[in-house]
């Protein structure tokens, strides 16, 4: 009887389509496990074809050829451990996302998902079929348990393992971040392990995905829920853990532990992490943005040059008459700080233009919201022409707070390729800006110290598009209107719930009017890094025509 098995877990990032690459990925950490005398390599979910592939994965000749790589894979890794890594597996007419057991050059095992998530970002249910209930997989002389991803979250799964004879759970995991949700995570395995008395090892994906990313932090757990071992976050690593049979059935040894960071730390590697594997993933190299002298810009420009390193960002400032004095220094000392190309383009000339073009139609009306976003477009339009000339992807700088209730110009400062702070609140844009002055890591490439200038982050907002604007002349103060849009997006609360929380009716009605009626314009808006549970994207999916309101 085995009484020592030894897993070798892979926390990689796999990219969406790249199956070859992928597959090379899984290869290596083969080979690694090989060295180490593993039994079982496992990868995390759909690693084969990366996740999440969307509606990529219902392609016949996608998926056809994910299979022709996992059968590659099993011929190439017939001497050694067996492989693990999920895939899609066609059955019929149906489509599984399943667990592969890749064993003596032939696939040895197939486990299919049979809790399919339908909630958030995840569209399961359209995308594959569930299968019956399946007990453990035979390795080497230990019946191993492979409930995937969800299927650890409710009992069901785990228990009819159990009740098969499996003696050890492998947790494959293509689980995003959202702020908090290890603890959710670890709770959910804590009840399983509790339930079956098994040994569980949870391991998770890591990378950014279009708005997701995933952040590793894999972890073992033993039996009376004591972790063994805990992976870092947003790190991509692979390492070994031996399990003992003892005279209380199997039990890991204890391995590496990694203290995980604060929640500030964490939303700020995300927003990092998505932008520099959005950037390699989809083959840009280098990135530039409108640099205002606002809060907001500084913090996109501090994440670019942190993801991609200052050589490889461009910030312009695109001055008119109403941009103040204090605007120009400060955004001319943020880029200085950071090491990276700052451009001078007055839009001075380009705006009269535009207007003596338009003069003859707009004759007999009074300036107005028009001619502010007026300013907005051609700035766009100008640091598109930019993008274009010289290969740079734009990125858009606008918060969770503006993208909400709409104070953005669509094709002016909402233009652009990806948004590192889409899902960022005001108030916290703030905060994060701070903590970054006050915190250096070694995955920023960014200098050290201060790099946003305090006034930066302490002066009124402002678009400045007329003579002393404030954000505050046309929205509620940020830390009113951040509240009531927690309250109505993501608690999903009513107008009465504003109320209820000491917010003024009148405040919270005219928010929710301005969060539906700029539907339009997040429909068109660039992706983002997901932050949250309620994200602007797939977690919040509204009709642009929609006339029902609250009146609370």
């Amino acid at each position: 009887m085995t009484d020592r098995f030894r897993l070798t877990m892979a926390q990689l990032n796999p990219t969406v389509g790249d199956l070859a690459g992928n597959a090379a990925k899984a290869r290596a950490a083969w080979e690694e496990g090989r060295a180490q005398g593993a039994d079982l390599v496992a990868l995390p979910e759909m690693f084969i074809t990366g996740y999440q592939a969307q509606d990529l994965i219902v392609k016949p000749a996608f998926v056809n050829a994910a299979v022709r790589e996992i059968e590659a894979l099993a011929e190439a890794c017939a001497d050694g451990p067996a492989l693990a890594i999920g895939g899609p597996c066609p059955e019929g007419a149906k489509l599984h996302n399943s667990y592969y057991v890749l064993q003596g050059g032939k696939i040895a095992a197939v486990t299919h998902k049979y809790f399919l998530p339908n909630f958030n970002v995840f569209d399961e249910v359209r995308l594959f079929s569930r299968d019956q209930l399946q007990g453990p997989v035979s390795i080497n002389g230990v019946r191993v348990g492979m409930p995937v991803c969800e299927d650890a979250w409710y009992p069901d799964v785990v228990e009819a393992m159990e009740e098969s004879g499996a003696e050890i759970l492998v947790v494959p995991n293509g689980s995003p971040y959202f702020r908090n949700k290890y603890e959710t995570r670890l709770n959910k395995m804590i009840a399983r392990v509790i339930e079956s008395g098994l040994p569980l090892a949870y391991l998770n994906m890591v990378g950014g995905q279009d708005d997701q990313v995933f952040d590793g932090g894999s972890f073992v757990l033993n039996p009376h829920a004591r972790l063994a071992v805990q992976l870092p976050v947003f790190e991509e690593v692979t390492t070994t853990v031996d399990f003992v049979r003892g005279d209380e059935g199997w039990k890991a040894e204890e391995g590496t532990f990694v203290t995980h960071p604060g929640a500030w730390e964490q939303d700020y590697n995300v927003m990092i992490l998505a932008l520099r594997d959005y950037c390699r993933k989809t083959g840009f190299g280098k990135v530039l943005l409108g640099m205002s002298g606002g809060v907001d810009s500084a913090l996109v420009a501090t994440i670019a040059v942190d993801a991609l390193g200052a050589e490889n960002v461009r910030c312009v400032m695109l001055p008119s008459e109403y941009t103040s004095e204090h605007s120009l220094e400060d955004a001319k000392a943020c880029a200085n700080a950071l090491g990276c190309r700052y451009d001078f383009v007055p839009i001075s000339k380009g705006r009269d233009a535009i207007t003596e073009t338009l003069a003859p139609l707009f004759e007999g009306t009074e300036p107005d919201l028009t001619e502010e976003n007026i300013q907005s477009r051609l700035r766009g339009l100008l640091l598109m022409a930019l993008s274009n000339k010289f290969g740079e992807m734009l990125l858009t700088t606008g918060n969770k707070s503006e993208v909400a209730v709409g104070y953005a110009t669509i094709y002016g400062d909402m233009a652009g390729g990806y948004n590192p702070i889409k899902d960022l609140y005001k108030t916290r844009v703030f905060e994060t800006c701070r903590w970054r002055n006050a915190n250096h890591r070694g995955w920023m490439k960014g200098p050290e110290g201060e790099v946003i200038p305090e006034r930066i982050i302490t002066k009124p907002p402002s678009a400045e598009l007329r003579e002393d604007q404030k954000d505050s002349d046309s929205l509620p103060d940020y830390p009113v209107l951040d509240a009531i849009l927690d309250i109505l997006v993501d608690q999903d609360g009513s107008v009465s719930d504003c109320v209820a929380a000491g917010y003024a009716r009148e405040d919270a009605m005219r928010v929710q009017h301005l969060l539906y009626i700029s539907e339009y314009k997040r429909f068109q808006s660039a992706p983002g890094a997901r932050l949250t549970s309620r994200a602007f994207w797939l977690d919040r999916r509204y009709p642009i025509v929609n006339r029902w309101r609250d009146e609370g």
